[in-house]
């Protein structure tokens, strides 16, 4: 039995949510399918195990995950690079339950990894999904991480990311979320040794009666370290999104750097986002920056279109796949990472996915 109580709305962290939409109880525990496809010498390096290291958990979901996590364990050796992406595709089909995925990796000394992780639900299944990452990266570490949200529209997420580096470590966490009925996640990074750097990148599109929900803290605890997030996303119909992000640099990491960009198209009247950017700095010689926007699609950009005699809706698509260009470009050439200029055009198109 869980010791924590559901959270709610006057919570900070869970502000603008659809919490109070949930009844946790009505779920019975469920499993996850869970594919993983690696090459031979990347498999040797993938374990998964009924136990999992204790987290400290920041509230009732983390905590259940805990209890009942399917674990997917990766750790590389010291100087090891895998040179494949290593691809984990959960998928869920029965209505009525929560499931709990876990995924621990552990990338030592000067290694690189690339992990893929999708999540896949059918159309009707309407259930829980909560998914927790936690990545080490170890001293000059290379991890690069990219969750992919293709839940059926009658599905929930609430998911925790957290990533840690160590000195000269770099970590790349992109996310792509397009399907889902309430999709969230909490995605932390924090910067624990001299030198390192992390790049927060996402891309999210909500149409319908969705909702997307992004809570992201760049914790810099250690000198000279550099992190950037930009998250782009779009909302039409009655969709909703909420961004809120922290900047904090503590009191000893001096010359850090750390940015910060959030920005949102409406596409229709009904179609409602929220950005709320924040930083907490506690010493002087930082650069730092936050930006975030807000607005329907630029009118000078679709008159142009438009007065070359494109069809209005050809130039919304236009301009909406040029907007998430930025970050399509950012996330690893990878063959199935094209497909997902088809289905945001799709979701433009009022298509089913």
């Amino acid at each position: 039995m869980s010791t924590l109580a559901l959270p709610t709305v006057d919570e900070e962290i869970w502000r603008y949510s659809r919490i109070g939409e949930l009844d946790l109880g009505s779920f019975k525990l469920g499993k996850l399918s869970t594919k993983v496809d690696a090459l031979s010498d990347a498999k040797q390096i993938v374990s998964s195990t009924s136990k999992v290291a204790a987290r400290t958990s920041t509230d009732i979901f983390e905590e259940l995950n805990g209890q009942h996590a399917q674990l997917t364990a990766i750790a590389t050796a010291k100087n090891q690079v895998v040179a494949e992406p290593i691809v984990i595709t959960h998928f869920l089909d029965e209505s009525g339950v929560v499931a709990y995925s876990r995924l621990v990796v552990d990338a030592n000394e000067n290694s690189e990894v690339t992990i893929v992780e999708r999540f896949v639900s059918s159309a009707n299944a309407k259930s829980l999904v909560v998914p927790v990452v936690d990545i080490r990266a170890s001293q000059s570490a290379r991890v690069t991480y990219v969750a992919i949200n293709e839940l059926g529209a009658a599905t929930w997420q609430i998911g925790y990311q957290q990533a840690v580096g160590q000195r000269d470590s770099t970590m790349q966490m992109f996310t792509v979320a397009l399907g889902g009925d309430y999709a969230r996640m909490r995605a932390e990074v924090r910067l624990e040794g001299q030198g390192a750097s992390a790049q927060q990148v996402a891309l999210y599109f909500a149409d319908e009666n969705q909702m997307h929900d992004f809570r992201t803290l760049q914790d810099h605890a250690a000198p000279r370290t550099h992190s950037n997030l930009l998250f782009k996303g779009a909302v039409k119909d009655t969709a909703k999104s909420v961004y809120t992000g922290l900047i904090r640099i503590r009191e000893n990491a001096t010359k850090s750097e750390a940015f910060q960009t959030n920005r949102n198209l409406t596409l229709s009247n009904g179609a409602w986002a929220e950005s709320v950017p924040n930083l907490e700095i506690e010493t002087n010689d930082v650069k730092c920056s936050h930006a975030s926007t807000v607005g329907p699609i630029d009118e000078e950009q679709r008159f142009y279109l438009e007065s070359r005699g494109i069809q209005p809706e050809i130039a919304e698509r236009l301009v909406v796949l040029g907007f998430f260009d930025e970050v399509l470009n950012r996330l690893p050439a990878l063959p199935f990472i094209a497909g997902l200029r088809e289905l945001v055009s799709a979701k433009l198109l009022g298509a089913k996915s």
